[in-house]
């Protein structure tokens, strides 16, 4: 049986799902090796190249503009045609389009790739939620998705680290300065390309169950239909997820892209200090997303919103504390950062996530979570002109006041499913047909 057959069926589950748990969480880590470059590039853009923050913010509006439309219709593909092919395909095309950046250094060829890198990058998360929601069952799904969102949270603080350091080190290809930033994480992501590639399939043929009712759930080899997407796209609590969403990722990208720019003019730390502590906010969103899984599955019956909408209150709080401590060193900026990664990435775990797999379930797991980041990452086309205009009109600390207030709002939002908790995906044992499952986002809206 060849591999385009196996993917779009099932295959015997003697992989097991520590391997697909293992595989599936390295490819999306190595998915930010090619993202996390951009942002630790850009100082070095600035200087090297000549290019002004205006161009600088239309390579990463570029690239989160695809990146935010390709989600919409991403998850749809990977839950009608298989996630491993289309997850396969965005890998190749970062892979590439990260090369060619390494090989043009002109604003427009940069442009022109990170949105390439863009569209790649959109295959990811929902293609891979839908498999880990097609191996893994409902029962603890905060957890499990909480340990497996340690990927992007973990890869981001590795992608970090392992781009300042191509960016600065003079060993490896010592002619190519800020170009190293490009060409080296996309050989990382390309030998994670070949291992997905051979051990990934989207489905097991006999699920490894401990009962009946986790087989019904996790042996669901229906692909999602029109119907699927037109219940979701009717879904009250898509849109309230979606909404609460976009103010998150308005901040996080902005954070994610700009800390090392706002610690170099601002603080005027070095590039090298300011890429290593700007890793810091990764490196402890592990602890934060981990809690937030945690305590949604042990302490509050699954549900989602008042975890989300507390932790992002306490976002706001600590992004206040940065702009009052700015001048306090680098350790107060490190202690700072480290928090506001940790009550960030909790509540964008679960909402882009354990959420997304609720509403979804295993069928259209990947349509839901593809809405849902849709949305959401509408709100990172905003992000780097919210940075330059108001950073520059207003200066920085007026611009963390603006990031303290998307997260007040994105709290907010969450209140009307302050008391939802999913219900099970199975119905006498059985996967939930079609219509159940049109009736399971209904009670999702009742609650």
């Amino acid at each position: 049986m060849d591999r385009s057959v196996r993917q779009q069926g099932a295959v015997p589950a003697v992989r097991g799902r520590g391997t697909i748990f293992a595989v599936t969480w390295l490819t999306y880590a190595g998915f930010y090796f090619c993202r996390k470059n951009l942002g630790i590039a850009l100082p070095a853009l600035h200087t090297a190249s000549g290019l002004d923050s205006l161009e600088l913010a239309n390579i990463v509006f570029g690239y989160s503009l695809l990146y935010a439309l390709g989600q919409f219709g991403c998850g749809f593909l990977s839950d009608r045609y298989g996630p491993g092919r289309v997850v396969g395909t965005g890998l190749v095309l970062i892979v590439g389009s990260n090369l060619l950046m390494g090989l043009h250094g002109t604003a427009l060829w940069l442009l022109i790739f990170a949105c390439v890198n863009g569209i790649g990058q959109s295959t990811g998360w929902s293609g891979l939620v839908k498999i880990m929601a097609s191996w893994f069952s409902s029962r603890q799904r905060g957890i499990v998705m909480a340990w497996w969102g340690t990927n992007y949270v973990l890869g981001g603080f590795l992608a970090t680290t392992f781009a300042t350091w191509a960016v600065s080190q003079h060993v490896l290809f010592p002619g190519l300065g800020w170009r190293r930033g490009f060409i080296l994480p996309a050989v990382v992501l390309a030998v994670i390309t070949a291992v997905f590639f051979l051990l990934v399939h989207d489905t097991p043929e006999s699920p490894e169950a401990s009962d009946s009712r986790q087989a019904a759930e996790v042996a669901h080899p229906d692909r999602s239909t029109w119907r699927d997407l037109g219940a979701l796209l009717r879904s009250r609590s898509i849109w309230i997820l979606g909404t609460s969403y976009f103010f998150l990722e308005m901040c996080r990208y902005a954070l994610m892209f700009w800390l090392p720019y706002y610690m170099v003019n601002r603080l005027h730390y070095t590039l090298e200090a300011s890429g290593y502590l700007s890793s810091l906010y990764e490196l402890v969103g592990v602890a934060g997303a981990l809690l937030a899984g945690y305590i949604s599955d042990r302490f509050m019956q699954s549900r989602r919103a008042p975890v989300s909408a507390m932790m992002l209150c306490g976002f706001s709080a600590v992004i206040l504390a940065q702009m009052m401590t700015a001048g306090d060193g680098l350790i107060a900026t490190a202690v700072t950062i480290s928090l506001a990664g940790m009550l960030s990435y909790g509540p964008d775990t679960l909402l882009s996530g354990a959420a997304a797999q609720d509403i979804g379930q295993a069928q259209a797991a990947g349509t839901a979570s593809g809405l849902i980041d849709g949305i959401g990452h509408l709100g990172s086309l905003f992000s780097p002109y919210l940075v330059i205009y108001v950073s520059g009109r207003y200066g920085w600390d007026r611009l963390f006041v603006v990031f303290a207030a998307a997260g007040v709002a994105a709290a907010a939002v969450l209140i009307p499913l302050w008391n939802w908790k999913p219900s099970d995906e199975t119905q006498g044992g059985q996967p939930r047909t079609a219509a159940q499952r049109g009736e399971f986002v209904e009670s999702y809206e009742e609650s």
